[in-house]
């Protein structure tokens, strides 16, 4: 009886890692969805900085055009002041001349001098027009520029208006891209956690007779001990047993899953905290992990499975999942992790 219990009690699942495990998967789509988020806010800034140097170079062509208009304005308004006193004073000699005819005709003794006044007159009358003529050109070519100036501006301003409605398209687009992205994000995080479902399924099914090999979380877990010799990295026969049949169960479902999930098989090596001799294969617990994870990957890539949807990592003793030093805690945390995953 205390056999039964003590075996009832190692198979005992620990729910607290996938529990924990299923919390880091969480956090990392939502880490990709913040990303997706600051891409797009990336983008954005883009958009609205280049905006606003359009916005600020309008601005400054705008001011500058006005500046240019009120001075033609003020030209204008001289040359009017000018033109204006120069019909007052070609009116006034219009008048004298007047007088002067007046003179003329009513005494013939005054006739030699009104006609050296009224001749001095005329060549004063025909200055003044010569001067109001050029006075007028001045004004009909000033008003041609004002139009040309009000026609840029109205082109501006046009211009700005544009650049306004553009910048409001690409904010609604970005937007719409933010959706669609996580829309997309969302159903290929469901497509590949259906497949992950059918592979540890399989899994369970072929493995099941093994007390040390384990589902926990998302993960599958074997135990170092069913893999390889004490502080080796070469698969031992039972290992290769055991990696036949995962590559095979693996090679079925690639069959199944759409090609356009990039989807991964991660291998991560874990070693104990027993630091190793130095004079043997490998210094280190690191050393010893990544040679681990990378055998079981070169074992399936010999099965036949793509290598690219292969990847290895070691962690030496840094990732436990049994707290202590006791000899339970260690064999607990000498394990690989298989992972399907995404890239």
């Amino acid at each position: 009886m205390p056999l039964a219990r003590n075996r009832r009690h190692q198979r005992a699942v620990d729910y607290w890692p996938g529990f924990v495990d299923a919390l880091s998967t969480l956090l990392i789509a939502i880490m990709f969805i913040l990303t997706v988020f600051v891409v797009g806010q990336f983008i954005l800034s883009r958009e609205i900085s280049g905006r606003d140097e359009v916005l600020a170079r309008l601005n400054g062509q705008i001011n500058e055009l006005t500046q240019l208009l009120a001075l033609e304005k003020g030209s204008n308004q001289d040359l009017q002041d000018s033109v204006a006193n120069l019909q007052a004073s070609l009116a006034s000699a219009e008048g004298e001349r007047t007088r002067l005819q007046a003179l003329l005709s009513a005494g013939s003794g005054g006739q030699d001098a009104a006609k050296r006044q009224i001749g001095t007159l005329t060549q004063q009358l025909d200055e003044q027009k010569q001067v109001s003529d050029r006075a007028l050109s001045q004004v009909e070519l000033l008003n041609q520029q004002i139009a040309a100036l009000r026609s840029q501006i109205a082109a501006v301003e046009a211009a700005l208006q544009a650049s306004e409605e553009k910048d409001q398209t690409s904010q609604t687009k970005i937007a719409d891209l933010g959706r669609r992205l996580n829309v997309a994000l969302a159903a290929r995080v469901q497509e590949l956690n259906r497949y992950r479902s059918d592979f540890f399924g399989r899994l369970r099914e072929i493995l099941s007779d093994r007390e040390n090999i384990r589902v926990v979380g998302d993960r599958f877990v074997f135990q170092s001990e069913v893999l390889f010799p004490s502080g080796g990295a070469d698969l031992n026969p039972d290992g290769q047993t055991e990696m036949a049949k995962l590559a095979a169960a693996l090679l079925d479902l690639a069959k199944e899953i759409p090609p356009e999930i990039n989807w991964v098989l991660r291998v991560d090596g874990h070693t104990d905290n027993v630091a190793l001799s130095g004079t043997g294969r490998y210094r280190d617990n690191w050393e010893l992990s990544s040679a681990r994870a990378i055998s079981v990957v070169k074992f399936l890539i010999a099965q036949g499975v793509p290598a690219d949807r292969l990847v290895a990592a070691g962690f030496g003793e840094f990732q436990p999942i049994a707290p202590g030093d006791t000899p339970e805690a260690r064999a607990t945390n000498r394990r690989i992790e298989l992972k399907l995953t995404e890239k």
